[in-house]
């Protein structure tokens, strides 16, 4: 049963019917409305915790979407259930697929960050100081270009960068 068909609650119903009125409206050919499908059934099973249902959809959605802000969505979906999943270096590799296609798009930016901050609370842990400085400078970077596009946004990220003295920035926001 398609996922469109189960939709248990209020919010999810209503999105769906939503979505179906967008898919037949749209001045679109008909692959693109087939790849919006998959990407909406896709977010649905994200959303729902069923990731492997949502990474089948997104790989159905990228076989048939050529628009490619629209794709860098889609790749970055992916790389969030890989992150999600543990398996943060492909995480990586998806974020960057999505920024290749979509270079504003901040929240790739921020989440790459992330990870190599995380890398380096690991590195640091284990005693690799010198590892833990070089994913701090990594993540630093990463959440300098996030704040240059977003420059409201990620408060903590520019609270961290200025107390490590990682960023000669006066004003982010």
């Amino acid at each position: 049963m398609p996922r469109t068909q189960r939709n248990d609650n209020f919010i999810d119903k209503t999105f769906t019917v939503m979505a179906d009125i967008i898919l037949k409206i749209l001045p679109t050919n008909q692959q693109s409305k087939e790849a919006f499908a998959y990407y909406r059934d896709g977010m649905s099973a994200q959303a729902d915790g069923e990731y492997a249902e949502a990474l089948d959809n997104y790989t159905e959605a990228l076989s048939l979407e050529e628009d490619p802000n629209d794709r860098s969505y889609i790749l970055y979906n992916i790389g969030l259930i890989h992150t999600s999943n543990g398996d943060r270096d492909k995480a990586v590799e998806f974020y960057h697929q999505a920024l290749e296609l979509n270079p504003r798009m901040p929240q790739a930016l921020n989440n790459i960050a992330v990870i190599f901050h995380y890398q380096g609370d690991q590195a640091k842990e284990a005693g690799d100081l010198e590892a833990a400085e070089e994913l701090y400078d990594r993540a630093a970077d990463y959440w300098k270009q996030a704040i240059r596009q977003a420059p409201n946004n990620y408060i903590e990220a520019q609270n961290w960068l200025k107390t490590t003295g990682r960023s000669t920035m006066d004003v982010f926001f």
